[in-house]
């Protein structure tokens, strides 16, 4: 693969930390070499941050025009063309502006997306899989109709469990979710359905974490939450109703938590496809929830991007609405939202060292946009990219020459 070298000259940066003010930003191939100090700000209307980290999406879902039966559209799309719709999902997202995605709810299929890009064949960002260890009868299992009999890999009991995160380990995945309540699109389902015991949770956490693996929970009940708390999870996602003392203990154990506001605003009123079923569930769920999250951020969660975008619900293009709507639900100011969607999203996928700044010897993940996010949040709009610079290749607009 061609190496190019690059570079933006006297323009602010915002490095994923905080203001550096004017500098020339250099990179050879996929590494920034240089970020340099400049005497003069040539674009005063534009800026550079780095590209946005998404901490959970699933990419295997209907990319195409119009509408698709989100239950049933996977059941009767052959799996190659699923891959294609992916890969559609993944560049689509990243020329508006995020750089990294990772899927949870992965397979083989997402993994050889990732590959793809990685290596170059495609362009598309960065790309990280965690395969689901569910049970039978739980929210992930639930996502197939009862009689179809194209179903999801199940476990049940502790020895099952561990088998299914040593398979993810061998097709090689980064990681493991687990569902440890039930949750909202999964059909006759309940939220506040307990998923697995304790015994089963303690042996998927523990094979994980011994392969190396981080570990997402999905919660959205306080026991669910007390769950995933209790086997020492890396990160919760939603986390809807987690109580005020259990916020103070995930703050104090660093765990991160993707709030995925969007979504379950969507559902709760309908405004895209659901059924009656689901809408009851977002809607209970949504009724309680901003209060809670106000008072998780000022206990110091840690809340990071992860907008649950499955091309349906959710657009891959979405993300920087989400940041914006973090700011309005939890109070966050613009510069710890911005933080919570680069820096501290890349740290808690395991990239800290690879992206979600911008400094020498990190990726060239790098975004030109107009105005000072950091400062006024509601400059984060795909309307105010200017380009797009993934993997060290301009892969949208056009770069400040």
């Amino acid at each position: 693969m061609r190496r190019h070298r690059m570079r933006i000259d006297s323009i602010r940066v915002w490095d994923g930390d905080q203001e550096t003010g004017p500098a020339s930003v250099h990179w050879d191939g996929d590494r920034i070499t240089a970020v340099e100090g400049a005497d003069r700000d040539r674009w005063p209307e534009l800026s550079v941050i780095p590209g946005l980290v998404d901490t959970h999406v699933h990419l295997l879902g209907h990319a195409g025009p119009g509408t698709a039966d989100f239950a049933t559209w996977p059941l009767v799309t052959p799996r190659e063309e699923q891959v294609l719709h992916a890969v559609a999902h993944a560049q689509r997202a990243m020329r508006l502006g995020v750089t990294t995605l990772r899927d949870l709810a992965g397979d083989e299929a997402q993994v050889a997306v990732g590959r793809a890009f990685e290596s170059g064949i495609l362009d598309g960002p960065r790309v990280l899989v965690h395969g689901v260890v569910g049970m039978t009868a739980g929210h992930n299992d639930l996502f197939t109709p009862a009689a179809h009999p194209l179903r999801k890999p199940v476990a049940d009991g502790a020895d099952e469990c561990r088998r299914l995160v040593r398979t993810w380990a061998r097709s090689g995945l980064d990681g493991i979710k687990i569902t440890t309540s039930g949750g909202v699109l999964s059909m006759g389902d309940k939220n506040t359905w307990r998923n697995y015991t304790a015994a089963e949770i303690e042996a998927i956490v523990d094979e994980a974490h011994a392969l190396g693996m981080k570990v997402a929970a999905h919660a959205h009940s306080e026991q669910g939450v007390q769950a995933a708390l209790d086997a020492k999870v890396d990160s919760i996602e939603h986390a809807t109703l987690m109580t005020g003392a259990q916020a103070e203990r995930i703050a104090r154990a660093g765990i991160t938590v993707a709030p995925t506001l969007l979504i379950n605003e969507a559902i709760a009123t309908a405004r895209v496809p659901v059924s009656a079923e689901a809408q009851d569930k977002a809607a209970e769920l949504v009724a309680a929830r901003d209060a809670l999250f106000r008072g998780a951020a000022r206990a110091g969660v840690p809340f990071v991007l992860g907008t649950d975008a499955n091309g349906v619900h959710v657009a891959f293009g979405d993300q920087m609405a989400e940041v914006i709507r973090m700011t309005d639900v939890m109070g966050m100011e613009a510069e710890a939202a911005l933080r919570a969607a680069t820096s501290e999203a890349a740290g808690a996928v395991g990239l800290g060292a690879r992206t979600g700044r911008i400094a020498a010897g990190m990726g060239a993940d790098l975004l030109v946009v107009r105005g000072r996010p950091w400062r006024r949040i509601a400059d984060l709009t795909t309307g105010n990219l200017v380009a797009v610079v993934s993997r060290g290749r301009l892969v949208a607009g056009e770069l400040p020459v």
